[in-house]
């Protein structure tokens, strides 16, 4: 079957499934037009790890017109860190050995039941520790505006593959940044949902820090996807209280004109050492005076997360985060981690682990709650945190190396780059990236997107999506397409 226009893959998601419901398109056509532009873009930006052409090209060619599921026929691709039944999970290391799993993961079996057609696994750091997505086994995932620099990571090649048009929508995760760092970098929209928001099952009961997202090119479809994976699984230890009307009727209540004003805090001051660029703070002041004059109250305020030793104390729960998963590749293997097995960044982390001990991951952990609630207290006046994505342009691919002599000055330049973003993740609360902006002539990045992040209460989603959706009507960002797209 002839591949269609490749266009038709930076239309939504939402759009791509209402065609296929209506018979105008197949959904076979669509998996068809999705693995040619794989075939076609993937060498150059390498967002794809794997690639199930047979498998996904079965699923869509039972899709029919009038098959009542939100997305049944789209294409998309599930970040190699979730367990995709009978495919490799690599988590972007070779010391996994990559074992295939005989179940889905539930944001994998949420998707199916949805009708998504799964085409492959998306590339990602090793354990998905680093704001870009430069694994040593599989290599750079570069950014479809500029092939020079890093997608952003951890959800590196999920952004890149959308981005490049190789596909409409694609999966990622956030622990600290690891959605909303390559939406930014990419200009996509990428939401962290709240903690708890969407189950981690059957894998684990809960989780401080990270959460399962999509990554968009619209408000919609990021409201939609949403409304798919959101709820609790049976054995969950913790979830996310149940919204009261669906997230997308809130996303489409914004996009109306519907929406209350709303109070807005502009935070220009990062959370980590560094400074944002120029570019970064003229596009989020012009975003603040746009919420001006759509009516909402934005008030700029001091910064309610600095603290010394930040970067430190988010290290005390993320690093720990990181060795468990290279102990149970050691349980499952029977042997040892050696040096030679991980990145040397991997390794970094993984005898600061060794170092610590449990008393003290308590403790700190403790106070990484504490703190959490201090920031939730301090904003609580708001119904909204607006501040930067990013503190500086996509960074070019050799600029952080994981693998590189000095890891620990790897990690920190990792915090440099993205200063904003782990704070919710350590408050549990939602926040979004928008791609607002673009870079200006005379930047080193000139016409890269520009992201902004807009910050939630504590499990309410809906006011977010709902505001996102009013910047989207104000500022229409979905004709900017990525050179390799276009």
């Amino acid at each position: 079957m002839a591949p269609l226009d490749p266009s038709l893959l930076t239309r939504s998601a939402l759009d791509l499934a209402d065609l296929v419901r209506r018979g105008e398109i197949s959904a076979l056509e669509l998996t068809d037009t999705a693995l040619a532009a794989i075939d076609d873009r993937n060498p150059a930006v390498n967002a794809l790890i794997d690639v199930w052409a047979d498998e996904a090209r079965t699923v869509a060619a039972a899709i029919g017109p009038g098959d009542p599921r939100p997305f049944a026929g789209v294409p998309t691709a599930i970040k190699n860190n979730r367990a995709v039944a009978g495919h490799r999970l690599t988590n972007g290391s070779t010391f996994g050995a990559d074992p295939i799993p005989t179940h889905d993961h539930n944001v994998v079996r949420r998707l199916r039941d949805a009708g998504f057609v799964l085409l492959g696994a998306t590339n990602l750091p090793e354990w998905s520790i680093t704001a870009v997505t430069n694994p040593r086994r599989f290599g750079p995932t570069r950014n479809p505006w500029d092939l020079s620099r890093t997608s952003g990571g951890s959800s590196g090649g999920s952004a890149a593959a959308v981005a490049s048009g190789m596909l409409p929508i694609a999966h990622g995760n956030d622990g600290g940044g690891s959605i909303r760092i390559p939406a930014a970098c990419c200009g996509l929209v990428g939401l962290k949902p709240q903690r708890g928001r969407i189950s981690l099952a059957p894998d684990l009961g809960q989780h401080l820090l990270a959460v399962d997202g999509m990554l968009t090119r619209t408000v919609a479809d990021t409201a939609a996807t949403l409304d798919v994976l959101a709820g609790p699984e049976p054995g969950d230890a913790s979830w996310a209280p149940p919204p009261a009307v669906p997230f997308a009727a809130q996303a489409a209540l914004g996009a109306s004109g519907g929406l209350e004003r709303l109070r807005v805090a502009l935070v220009l001051e990062p959370a980590f050492e560094g400074e944002p660029s120029a570019a970064d703070v003229a596009v989020t002041r012009a975003v603040a005076e746009r919420l001006a004059g759509l009516g909402h109250t934005v008030d700029e305020v001091p910064a309610p997360w600095r603290r010394d030793g930040l970067l430190k104390l988010f290290a005390s729960a993320f690093v720990p985060a990181v060795a468990s998963s290279i102990r149970a590749v050691e349980l499952r293997r029977g042997r040892a981690c050696t040096p030679d097995d991980v990145e040397a960044l991997s390794w970094l982390l993984w005898e600061q682990a060794q170092e610590g001990r449990a008393l003290d991951y308590v403790i700190e952990e403790a106070g990484l709650q504490a703190f959490a609630r201090d920031v939730v207290t301090a904003t609580d006046a708001y119904d909204i945190v607006l501040t930067p994505s990013l503190a500086e342009a996509p960074l070019r691919i050799e600029q952080i190396d994981p693998d590189g002599p000095d890891p620990q000055a790897t990690f920190d330049r990792g915090g440099r780059f993205n200063p904003y973003l782990a704070i919710s993740n350590i408050t549990g609360s939602p926040a979004i990236t928008l791609p607002l902006g673009v870079r200006p002539d005379g930047d080193d990045a000139a016409g890269l997107p520009v992201g902004v992040q807009l910050i939630g209460r504590p499990a309410d989603e809906g006011t977010l999506l709902a505001l996102s959706a009013e910047l989207e009507q104000a500022d229409p960002w979905a004709g900017r397409i990525a050179p390799v797209a276009d």
